[in-house]
């Protein structure tokens, strides 16, 4: 039987790149929309939806599997259906929703993109300390609303200039966020596991602190910016809220299981804080009726 010349040309594709499975549709459509040249010159590429409508028949034939940040992976998918699987890479540098004994255990080598999005995720960091601070999503929500007739005039906020930021984490992240603050005559104190060289401290004015404790109550700003380890989940609970000033805004742009989010949602109905701003949340996105 005659083959189609596009038959022929995906016969030829599968034969000469290896198969990549790109396990979210989401992040597969935004890597080929912005990097289409560059993934399908080198790879051939199956999305999870393709993969899983026949695992037995494609699973021999893939080598690398590109996943996201926030998307775990199933110890007997890769076990039972992925046998030629030679690398997992990470669009990231947070790879703790990756269990990379297991992965390594099976020979497969685990890939992450440090640095990438320290600049970004710096930038986003300060945009939500300023629009909490200054209540921007608030005036909004008030400008745009169908039934405001006068603007009120008590939304003006909290000062930035001179307050005092606490960064919790004081990695790659943390400090980028700390040169940001330092353009806003910010006092910057940082908690982290290993204190940062002197020279690193004086460049941004940044203090370092010992006691997570001591950070909490003389900070005006509370930046989260750990990584997520078993030690850190759950690193901000009650007791951690009531150590802040009752004026005090809490920032969370590492992962949401540092944050104990009913201990976060009771401090704000109780006053124990004046506000939170969160990029990130546990799970993403959350249920539409805790908002």
């Amino acid at each position: 039987m005659m083959m189609k010349h596009t038959e022929i040309l995906v016969e030829v594709m599968e034969k000469d790149k290896p198969w990549a499975l790109v396990v979210e549709e989401a992040v597969r459509q935004a890597f080929l929309d912005n990097l289409s040249d560059i993934m399908e010159e080198h790879f051939y590429i199956i999305s999870s939806r393709e993969f899983l409508q026949n695992p037995l028949l494609h699973g021999p034939k893939i080598q690398v599997m590109f996943t996201w940040s926030c998307t775990s992976i199933d110890e007997h998918l890769l076990l039972r259906f992925l046998p030629s699987l030679k690398v997992v890479t990470n669009g990231g540098a947070g790879i703790d929703h990756l269990n990379v004994p297991f992965i390594t255990s099976q020979g497969v080598k685990v890939t992450n993109t440090p640095g990438v999005v320290s600049d970004s995720t710096a930038d986003i960091a300060m945009a939500l300390l300023l629009a909490s601070a200054r209540r921007i999503v608030e005036g909004h929500q008030i400008v745009v609303g169908p039934k405001t007739t006068q603007l009120p005039q008590n939304l003006m906020g909290a000062d930035i200039t001179g307050s005092t930021l606490g960064i919790i984490g004081m990695g790659d992240i943390g400090y980028r966020i700390a040169q940001r603050s330092k353009g806003f005559d910010m006092k910057i104190l940082y908690h982290n596991r290993n204190r940062r060289s002197v020279e690193d401290d004086l460049a941004v004015g940044a203090t370092y602190c010992e006691s997570l404790d001591y950070l909490l109550r003389n900070s005006d700003f509370v930046m989260v910016a750990a990584s997520l380890t078993p030690e850190t989940t759950g690193l901000i609970s009650h007791r951690e809220l009531s150590q802040m000033k009752p004026t005090a805004i809490l920032i969370n742009i590492s992962r949401g299981l540092l944050v104990d989010q009913d201990a976060l949602v009771k401090a704000l109905q109780s006053g124990t804080i004046r506000a939170a701003a969160l990029d990130v949340t546990h799970p993403e996105p959350l249920p539409r009726s805790h908002l």
